[in-house]
């Protein structure tokens, strides 16, 4: 209600005159709109108004919620002014507008948080598949370690291993049992990717690789490719058991083996001279293991096909018999047929440069065709057959044992100087006069020059080879 002097307005516009000072006020209140506190307001006056803004607090009675949506308007120009007023109540906000920008906000959250989420999983789930051998092998052993009956040989486990159809070695448990209980005797190599030791498992010899830390990837491609399916054979280094000891600060790889008194072939030609049924002998079983281990079986159990890619004298073992058995497969590639696929290990390891072949000295090597592995082979093992020729004995003669192209490059030679030999100036290892008038050795030298054919696809395969060696032994009257 405004008061000047005796003068008062009332609510339904009419006025109340008590002087000569008064003046008349009229106003209009309306709802415009029921339950939203819309409100109008006009002003008349008749004469001059000082402070015409104390009608708004004066008539209009407002709430916490009128406040959020109302319009007022005053006029004090003209008499009646209000006719020309009309207030318009903002739009009304609904509710799904007002928490638009929580819902967007929510929305973009929990998309990066499921993002996020895929990630990790992905990663998780490819770090799984590359520990889940070593987890398996790092497993507490907790069953008592006599289960074992006394008396089983390793022979015996083995057997019975094979025989039981899983053919992929022995169980992991009899495994950790074999490597926990073997007693390390001595040591009887060294090499880049760690020791090797002489060692008893209930009396009887064993031969454990012991890896370096840096080399798990070589460890485990190893142990990988012996429990192959089907991978057992006579002339291929008898696997017996691996396993990985240690606690958080050191750890140690083990490969546990057959051992062979004879040591590589390498240490073997050096102390040995052979006749001509000893070469052969050696030859043929070498050959033999390669041949298995390049041939793919086919069947419910099959066994793929597999390249050594780092064949030299010093990974062919001899044994007691006098034949030979391929190993150290840390660098070996299976070709997956099923998929055409190679599978090739992850390390960083390469091969041996004095055994490498032209297209790897030189680059041209198509990684992705298998059968170029196989063919690399080939011209190793014709590097291998040379060394054993120089070794055999006829009319009285035999060279000194020497690596392949001991005479063209240094002890420790470099890519380069491998590739200026094999690639640019297209040279081989030469052979003795004496080669041509003894006819195994001309026959040898004749099959050596076809495995180390600077042409991959004129190399001679390791079942031509294997067939070649027999028919030769044959014509000799000798029994492989």
């Amino acid at each position: 209600m405004l008061q000047r002097n005796s003068g008062k307005v009332t609510a339904d516009g009419g006025k109340e005159s008590s002087g000569s000072d008064s003046y008349t006020h009229t106003h209009t209140h309306t709802l415009a709109r029921t339950n939203t506190h819309t409100h109008t307001l006009t002003l008349h006056y008749y004469g001059k108004i000082t402070r015409p803004q104390t009608c708004l607090h004066d008539y209009i009675n407002d709430t916490g919620n009128a406040r959020l949506r109302r319009i007022l308007e005053c006029c004090t120009d003209q008499d009646f002014c209000n006719r020309d007023l009309h207030p318009t109540l903002p739009p009304l906000k609904r509710p799904d507008q007002d928490s638009r920008i929580h819902h967007t906000a929510l929305f973009t959250s929990v998309s990066i948080c499921c993002v996020m989420l895929i990630f990790i999983i992905i990663y998780c789930y490819h770090r799984y598949n590359r520990q889940v051998t070593r987890a398996r092998y790092s497993m507490g052993l907790e069953q008592d370690e006599s289960f074992i009956p006394a008396g089983e040989s390793l022979k015996d486990l083995i057997e019975q291993s094979q025989s039981s159809g899983s053919g992929s070695g022995l169980p992991l448990l009899v495994q950790r049992t074999i490597a926990k209980q073997i007693q390390m005797v001595k040591q009887i190599g060294k090499g880049r990717y760690g020791e090797v030791w002489m060692g008893r498992w209930r009396g009887e010899r064993v031969a454990v690789k012991v890896f370096f830390t840096t080399e798990e990837a070589s460890w485990f491609r190893e142990t990988e490719i012996y429990q192959t399916v089907l991978m057992r054979h006579e002339n291929i280094l008898g696997f017996i058991a691996a396993d990985i000891k240690g606690t958080g600060s050191w750890t140690q790889l083990y490969l546990i083996t057959d051992y062979h008194e004879n040591g590589s072939l390498y240490d073997y030609l050096k102390s040995t001279t052979l006749d001509s049924k000893a070469l052969l002998r050696l030859a043929y079983s070498a050959v033999s293991g390669l041949c298995h281990l390049h041939t793919e079986i086919f069947g419910t159990q099959g066994k793929p096909a597999i390249a050594h890619r780092d064949l030299k004298s010093k990974n062919i073992l001899v044994k007691k018999n006098g034949t030979c058995c391929i190993a150290d497969l840390g660098l070996a590639v299976k070709f997956i047929s099923d998929t055409n696929e190679v599978d090739i290990p992850p390390n960083t390891r390469v091969g041996t440069k004095r055994y490498m072949p032209p297209e790897v000295l030189d680059e041209s090597l198509n990684r992705c065709h298998f059968q170029s592995y196989i063919m690399a082979d080939m011209y190793s093992f014709g590097l291998i057959l040379w060394e054993m020729a120089r070794r055999c004995v006829s009319g009285g003669i035999v060279e000194e044992y020497q690596l392949p192209y001991h005479e063209l490059v240094p002890t420790d030679p470099s890519y380069e100087d491998m590739r200026e030999v094999v690639c640019i100036k297209r040279q081989r290892p030469s052979f003795a006069n004496r080669w041509s008038s003894d006819e195994c050795l001309r026959l040898m030298g004749k099959l050596m020059t076809e495995c180390w054919a600077h042409n991959p696809a004129s190399r001679l395969t390791a079942l031509r080879v294997k067939k070649t060696l027999a028919k030769m032994s044959e014509s000799q009257d000798i029994k492989l």
